[in-house]
């Protein structure tokens, strides 16, 4: 039989048209063995890299090379030297992790479209003179529907190469000018900051620490090309021509950004307390990238040598008022001492190295920088209630679950990641039932008895089942499974499923009781004999196997019912720990520091509800005067507070400010059902982007008119939301039940590229601070006033620095992205994914929304800044609107939606628009 179906070569009788036929049905039939393979599995992925050869050209393709004919020619040809290429990082959320890899596989060969082929055409994929619309889309000139054969050029190599190291050199040029761009921006807004009377007053007054800073960082930079030279040629370093250049994909965002943004932003805060600007002085130096620090004997000397640099604005001799400065704040802030000062670098690496330790990926050297600044900086000069209980919930929380909960929320991401079919599987001691009539019962009638048993776990013969029986008149198929292990192979390598063979043991003289023992299998496709076996150790490719851990070996032998109920322990351990931490060290702390000695359930319950009359009643029936916080009775007068302005007249003379404060609890759910109600909506209909917005556009509607109404109220509601949001992340990524499942399937189409790079979903948490920042920094620099339990948390004046934040990030990032995928024509001229109608319509609308942000002030009567004239206000709201526009255009080693509304906060308090 299997001669039958052996291909037969063509006879020369036979016509061509029938020829051709008869092998477009050989190459359609299957093939009589298709098991019969010693390589059926295919080559490793980095074989085939390795193996790879181009393909060869298509005749239907132009010898003229077109931008992306040179581009995969200079990919391929990286290939083929080096057999590996490098991944890049990507943001955007629409590309897979390995699409670098598919993109290094060969192409598939061309096909012809279907109705072109030709009536003699053979089925290998060639085709008739008719080219089909894609390629004469791609391929074919403007001119004429086929290409002259006196057009086709051929290209040399050297050719490609040269055009190649061309757009290398241009696209280096770009990035010069995109550096160059972003140096100036940044020196730009440092040049508005000294317009500030205050702080030019305060830079006179640290002037020998921030020039000792200055020429610190510039020494370092300009002598790290020499020690790069020293390094490369240790002989001659400086014979020509330099071995060193600026690679395309050099980031200076770790370089700028830590050490300018913090003395930028200090400098602003500092103008009510001189003495903070020296820890940021301190934190400035601290912040630049290792690479930049000699170093002799490795990267302890390093860290030395570092910390040396950063304690020399502390070493230089200071003025007389600089001392007596310092010598008032030590006295009023414990937290402030040089010995404090001395090891801020220190602190400063540590907290760096915790940070990565429980962010990985997530954020970039620069964020990470900025982030281990601000907390430390927090650390040491939070002062306003609202900063303190900042401090509280990030510094308290987040120490004590390092501290109690590392070990366990290891243990069950481990745990969590081994699959279900690497658990013990439970051994059954489950008896069968007896009948008194029929004996021994199985379970059901419907279960099959072992022999027969289709699992996979049945591999234990019965070496007297019906298939082993001599004289059984069944016919057995010969497969891997059933051949008996005394049988040699076959001269061929196979050996036949149907044909009969006689009985081993009657042939050879045996009776019945020896007949040989076979090994049953319930496969029964036919298979090769002398396969070799599979290793265990080694991949088909030849490669080592990767063993897995000893962490992950220990629950193997866990089956899945212990694994599910250790994961449930784990669980609430966690959650244990952290209300723990909250009710008993965080509240106490928030008490002492935050609420002048005042229990804070009980300042929270009078700060929210004291205004309604019963519950003031039963407050006093039950005696709980001490320990819930009730205001007292609104003493204003119609005329007496209108001079505060109505929308301040209604919140204290009408409603209350307890009452006031839960109407906008009332306003911001609300906002958040609704938004949440139009995003399922679209979830259907539009993309992630667009839906995403929906987000941006909810905190606009939140925050931009309910800020300047209780802003002390507004920054607390975003403390304690961010707080909520790194909880929810952390039981997310650890995979606790029962929220990590739910939480999961809810951000998982909301996600973007940024998110995919680590285990934190960073979006909603950097949308959140991006609106809380600028808020923040703005109540840092205003007084202070209020009575009896909320002393602190009044502010008398409002400003439009307060809802920057909201501005940019609500309204100018949701305009740029909109306006700029669907209308974006023109790119910038240093390329990227940003165009000049997406920067456009970024300026267009944080401009508007910040003239929009100071007619709500002057019409709420609130006490403003200033009281600039119309067109000055336009002037300077256009200066800040395109200083911003212009940062999150050149941007790139930080994220937008963090390190643009401080830019744009900068530019509205140096303005003081």
């Amino acid at each position: 039989m299997p001669e039958l179906l052996k291909p037969l070569s063509p006879s020369p009788q036979q016509s061509h048209a029938q020829n051709l036929r008869e092998e477009a049905l050989r190459r359609l039939s299957r093939s009589p063995h298709p098991y019969h393979r010693q390589q059926f599995e295919l080559p490793h992925a980095s074989e085939r890299l390795s193996a790879y050869t181009p393909p060869a050209r298509s005749p239907l393709l132009s010898h003229q090379n077109t931008d992306d004919e040179e581009r995969e020619d200079t990919e391929r040809s990286g290939l083929d030297r080096d057999g590996y290429r490098e991944s890049t990082n990507s943001d955007s959320g629409t590309e897979a992790d390995d699409e670098h890899f598919l993109k290094g596989l060969p192409a598939p060969k061309l096909k012809s479209h279907k109705g072109l082929r030709g009536v003699d055409g053979i089925f290998s994929g060639a085709s008739t003179p008719l080219l089909s619309p894609a390629i004469l889309d791609l391929d074919t000139p403007r001119s004429g529907y086929l290409r002259k054969p006196g057009a086709q050029t051929i290209v040399s190599k050297e050719d490609v190469v040269r055009k190649a190291a061309d757009k290398l050199r241009q696209k280096g040029r770009m990035e010069i000018v995109r550096r160059v761009s972003e140096t100036a921006l940044l020196g730009f807004v440092t040049g508005i900051l000294c317009l500030n009377p205050e702080v030019r007053q305060l830079i006179w007054l640290w002037k020998r620490e921030l020039t000792c800073q200055t020429l610190t960082i510039i020494s370092l930079v300009s002598l790290y090309p020499l020690r790069l030279l020293r390094h490369i040629n240790p002989s001659k370093p400086w014979q020509r021509p330099f071995q060193i250049a600026i690679p395309i994909t050099f980031d200076p965002a770790p370089l700028l950004y830590p050490p300018i943004i913090t003395i930028l932003v200090s400098l602003l805060l500092s103008t009510s307390n001189p003495a903070g600007l020296l820890p940021s002085i301190v934190l400035a130096i601290a912040s630049l990238p290792k690479q930049l620090i000699p170093s002799f004997g490795g990267l302890e000397s390093l860290h030395y040598f570092q910390w040396i640099f950063s304690c020399l604005p502390l070493l230089i001799s200071k003025s007389s008022a600089v001392n007596s400065l310092l010598g008032a704040s030590f006295e009023k802030n414990a937290n402030l001492n040089y010995e404090i000062l001395l090891l801020l670098q220190p602190l400063h690496l540590t907290l760096c190295d915790t940070l990565h330790y429980l962010t990985t990926t997530s954020l970039l050297p620069a964020e990470l920088q900025l982030l281990s600044i601000s907390l430390i900086e927090l650390l040491l000069l939070a002062s306003s209630p609202q900063a303190v209980i900042l401090k509280s919930v990030l510094w308290g929380c987040g120490i004590g679950i390092l501290v109690t909960c590392t070990h366990v929320l290891g243990w069950g991401v481990t745990l969590a990641r081994v699959p279900k079919w690497r658990f013990r599987r439970p051994q059954s001691n489950h008896k069968p039932r007896k009948s008194i009539f029929f004996g021994q019962l199985p379970t059901s009638i419907f279960t099959k008895a072992a022999i027969h048993s289709d699992s996979s776990d049945d591999d234990v013969p019965e070496p007297w089942g019906p298939q082993f029986r001599p004289n059984s008149p069944k016919l057995q198929l010969k497969t891997r499974g059933t051949i008996p292990t005394t049988q040699e192979a076959t001269e061929n390598g196979s050996a036949s499923a149907i044909e009969p063979k006689p009985q081993n043991g009657f042939a050879n003289g045996k009776s019945k009781g020896e007949a040989s023992f076979t090994i049953q299998r319930r496969h029964t496709l036919p298979t090769l004999v002398n396969v070799p076996p599979r290793s265990s150790k080694k991949t088909p490719s030849g490669r080592r196997k990767r063993s897995a851990s000893s962490s992950v070996q220990s629950f193997f032998s866990l089956t899945q019912t212990q694994a599910t109920v250790r994961k449930w322990l784990y669980a609430a351990w966690v959650y244990l720990c952290i209300i723990t931490i909250i009710l008993v060290g965080v509240r106490e702390y928030v008490g002492k520091f935050a609420l002048h000695e005042n229990e804070p359930i009980g300042w929270a319950l009078g700060y929210l509800f004291g205004d309604l009359p019963w519950f003031r009643m039963e407050v006093v029936k039950a005696n709980l005067q001490r320990w819930i916080c009730i205001p007292p009775r609104s003493s204003f007068e119609a005329k007496e507070s209108c001079y505060l302005g109505w929308v301040e007249h209604l919140r204290q003379a009408t409603f209350g400010e307890a009452n006031t404060r839960l109407i906008l609890c009332a306003y911001w759910l609300a906002i958040i059902v609704v938004g949440l109600a139009i995003v399922f909506r679209l979830s259907a209909i539009y993309e992630v982007d667009t839906r995403r917005k929906v987000f941006h556009f909810m905190m606009v509607g939140m925050l931009l008119p309910a800020t300047y109404v209780d802003p002390t109220f507004a920054a607390l509601a975003l403390a304690l939301m961010l707080a909520i949001f790194l909880l929810l992340d952390l039981f997310r990524a650890s995979q606790l039940p029962p929220l990590s499942k739910s939480l999961a399937y809810f951000l998982t189409p909301y996600v973007d590229g940024r998110d995919l790079k680590g285990p934190v979903v960073i979006s909603h948490i950097f949308l959140l601070i991006g609106c809380a920042i600028p808020l923040w920094l703005s109540l840092g620099t205003l007084p202070r006033t209020g009575e009896n339990y909320l002393a602190g948390w009044e502010v008398p004046t409002r400003e439009v620095s307060m809802v920057s934040g909201v501005i940019c990030v609500g309204l100018g990032d949701a305009a740029a992205s909109l306006i700029g995928r669907r209308y974006g024509r023109r790119k910038w001229i240093w390329g990227g994914g940003k165009s000049i109608e997406g920067s456009v319509a970024f300026a267009t609308a944080v401009g508007v929304a910040l003239l929009v942000a100071k007619a709500w002030l002057r019409i709420g009567r609130w006490q403003a800044n200033n009281d600039d004239a119309w067109v000055i206000t336009v002037g300077k709201a256009g200066i800040a609107a395109w200083v911003a526009s212009l940062t999150e255009a050149v941007l790139t080693g930080g994220n937008d939606n963090v390190i643009v509304p401080v830019v744009l906060w900068l530019c509205v308090k140096g303005l003081d628009i």
